[in-house]
């Protein structure tokens, strides 16, 4: 198995009957053969053999250039921002607020966002997030393993919602609080506010650690060594 959480750690903080589902997830988990353990984890104590790995993720297939001229784009990459949520959906997204910032370009995958002049809505195409990364000077997000990952791939800043409903929440932005240049804003912020947070200084990472970036790599050769033994 592979990730940076168990279920176990999911349902055991919501108490109640959901203690005893806890439990019998950590029985399933004790008998994993090996766990490829991600960065920004919890301790993931239920699994007996630990390898621990780096980020994984998706890379970018197209040159940035190429992508500007298809979806003209022409702001900087200090002013030009991703909005990405992922299966994370936010119920309303004040897309308003990015009229405050007309020198800005920014980019979105959700298909219902409106039609605004510096908002470029590539949901529904063959691109993917990642793919806009190296163009931008910051992704804006809510706490997730695969946008921060890749994020920090690619040595992208990150702007990230709190998310206290979300047991993961906490390993994620503890992960990039050390490791990435980021801002943490509260859902207040996001969704109230007027965006100043998008001009505001980025906190640097807490360590000057690096961070291991070759997950793809380290498993994929664990998988090679497995079946040149078998």
């Amino acid at each position: 198995m592979g990730s940076n959480f168990g279920w176990d750690y999911i349902y055991r903080a919501w108490g109640g009957e959901f203690v005893e589902i806890a439990d019998w997830i950590g029985e399933c988990f004790a008998q994993c053969d090996r766990l490829f353990r991600m960065p920004f984890h919890e301790p993931m104590s239920a699994f007996p053999v630990v390898q621990d790995v780096g980020l994984t993720g998706g890379s970018p297939r197209h040159s940035p250039d190429d992508l500007r001229s298809k979806f003209n784009l022409s702001a900087p990459k200090e002013k030009t921002a991703l909005l990405t949520f992922g299966g994370l959906g936010l119920a309303e997204i004040p897309y308003h607020n990015l009229t405050r910032f007309p020198d800005w370009q920014f980019i979105t995958t959700d298909k219902q966002a409106p039609d605004l002049p510096n908002l470029v809505n590539v949901g529904g195409t063959t691109f993917r997030p990642v793919d806009f990364m190296p163009l931008c000077g910051r992704v804006v997000s809510k706490p997730g393993f695969g946008t921060f990952s890749e994020a920090c791939r690619l040595d992208v800043p990150i702007v990230s919602l709190t998310r206290d409903d979300f047991a993961e929440a906490a390993c994620l932005l503890a992960g990039i609080r050390r490791h990435c240049f980021h801002r943490i804003i509260t859902p207040a912020e996001f969704v109230e506010g007027d965006w100043d947070f998008l001009q505001a200084p980025l906190n640097p990472p807490e360590t000057d650690l690096p961070l291991d970036k070759a997950g793809n790599e380290a498993i994929a050769q664990a998988v090679v060594n497995y079946f040149a033994k078998a």
